[in-house]
């Protein structure tokens, strides 16, 4: 006699599974349309590129809970009994295997909604630092200054604190770090670093540039520090414009005489 087919196997039909199938493949082909979609927009508009970007987040999360509501409406609304068969021991396995995944899924649903952060945000979590390239249904990405790619799980966004550097916009600030002399001519390096910072290419002017001055101790010798704060025009250019400010500064107090700390 031929083995019986389990009670839970005999309640799925062809017909039930070729509907998945397509729903799943279809759901995956548009989502791989938005991302080229996005890519080609952001590139097209790059002014707009934070708001296409967070966009195309919102729209691939609702192609996953659409498709997802669908799915199981298929498999399990045209069949009570299976509600039935599937509420056994094998149900709570299964619950229990997908507990870190529905948590995460539900994270980054809050994460949407609640926006802590945002697609194109350069965001400072625990010891990463980096753009959030992507906010997925399980996880989201970061790229580091370094060009490392990070995955992070959505739920441990709920129980940690979440730096956000420019929070939804295109420009951010940048803070530089310059050190000179302690008897070094304060005033003309307060104005040859403001001189630097307006004439930088990667700085957006329409907010503005200043410069904090304190004293430090280092290596029980007394300097002053001057932070060049600025914002840069896009927030992709960042190590860009610390660069510059870096570079032109140390070339233009070499060039006036100024001190820097060590110099007798």
């Amino acid at each position: 006699m031929p083995s019986e087919q389990p009670a839970f196997l005999q309640l799925i039909r062809l017909d039930t599974a070729l509907f998945a199938g397509l729903l799943l493949l279809g759901a995956t082909l548009l989502v791989r349309g938005l991302n080229r979609a996005a890519g080609v927009a952001a590139h097209m508009v790059p002014a707009r590129r934070l708001t296409i970007l967070q966009l195309h987040t919102m729209l691939t999360f609702l192609v996953y809970i659409v498709a997802g509501s669908a799915l199981v409406a298929a498999l399990l609304w045209p069949s009570p009994q299976l509600l039935l068969a599937a509420s056994g021991s094998a149900a709570l396995a299964v619950g229990f295997a997908l507990k870190d995944v529905a948590s995460s899924l539900v994270a980054g649903l809050i994460i949407v909604l609640d926006r802590p952060f945002q697609v194109g945000d350069w965001v400072q979590f625990g010891d990463h630092y980096g753009e959030v390239v992507s906010i997925g249904i399980r996880t989201s990405r970061l790229v580091t200054l370094d060009d490392n790619l990070v995955t992070i799980p959505n739920s441990s966004f709920l129980t940690g604190a979440v730096a956000s550097a420019n929070a939804g916009n295109l420009d951010m600030m940048v803070s530089v770090p310059v050190h000179v002399a302690l008897d070094a001519d304060l005033e003309q390096a307060l104005s040859l670093v403001r001189e630097v910072l307006v004439t930088s290419p990667y700085v957006y002017l329409n907010k503005p540039c200043t410069v904090g001055v304190a004293e430090v101790s280092e290596a029980e010798r007394f300097s002053l520090l001057l932070s060049a704060r600025c914002y840069v025009l896009d927030v992709r250019f960042q190590k860009a414009l610390s660069t510059d400010i870096t570079v032109r500064t140390a070339r233009a107090f070499r060039q006036a005489g100024i001190k820097r700390p060590g110099q007798d």
